[in-house]
């Protein structure tokens, strides 16, 4: 089945203090290794940056065929729909991914890119939540029923495009197909592939990836 990816890097990294995926991790920078990664495993990659960051990067990636760098908008959905706009008519599944989450595996994309071609029409990485969880207006909230969601996500690349059709706003993707009547599978997710969202987040995936070129 034709594969797409979109690679969400369009944000301004508010709580991190800028846009972080453009901060060295090893010897590339955030947003590179998340490229490489999506290129091994698809036939084409959507990259999605900010409007001021266009040239630049289409500049990067023109020797590469299968990728395609385009303008994000005001919001993630919004970014993702102009993903999606470049994706070609072909793809039968389309992957969404968030750029700052460089240290999801090729493992984990082939996982639910698989699942989807098994029927799924949506797959998800979860992990468990170790924490204990309080509602802000009191009461525990049961973990036992929880997971902490990641991407990539895979999906029905026209389901996706239909749950995207009414321009609605969710916080992930799998929230808007969800909406529309599909069904999500949550396949097992991995612990380091957290999202770098604050400076000790960027400190924790440097001695990872450190831990890589030493091993």
């Amino acid at each position: 089945m034709s594969v797409w990816i979109v690679v969400v890097a369009a944000g301004s990294g508010a709580r991190f203090g800028g846009p972080k995926q453009y901060e060295l991790l090893g010897s590339s920078r955030i947003v590179d290794r998340s490229m490489a990664t999506a290129c091994r495993v698809a036939e084409g990659v959507a990259l999605v940056v900010a409007p001021d960051d266009l040239e630049e990067l289409r500049a990067q990636f023109r020797s590469l065929p299968k990728v395609v760098v385009v303008a994000g908008g005001a919001t993630r959905s919004a970014s993702v729909r102009g993903g999606l706009a470049a994706v070609s008519d072909d793809a039968k599944v389309i992957v969404v991914h968030d750029a700052a989450r460089p240290l999801a595996t090729d493992a984990s994309f082939e996982q639910v890119i698989a699942t989807i071609s098994s029927g799924a029409d949506a797959a998800v990485p979860g992990i468990a939540v170790v924490d204990s969880l309080r509602r802000t207006d009191g009461g525990i909230v049961d973990r036992g029923g929880v997971v902490a969601v990641q991407t990539p996500q895979a999906f029905r690349a026209d389901l996706l495009r239909r749950a995207h059709r009414d321009e609605l706003e969710a916080s992930d993707d799998a929230t808007l197909v969800e909406m529309i009547g599909g069904k999500v599978v949550i396949v097992p997710g991995e612990t380091t592939n957290f999202k770098i969202t604050t400076s000790h987040d960027l400190k924790v995936a440097r001695m990872i990836v450190a831990d890589e070129g030493a091993s």
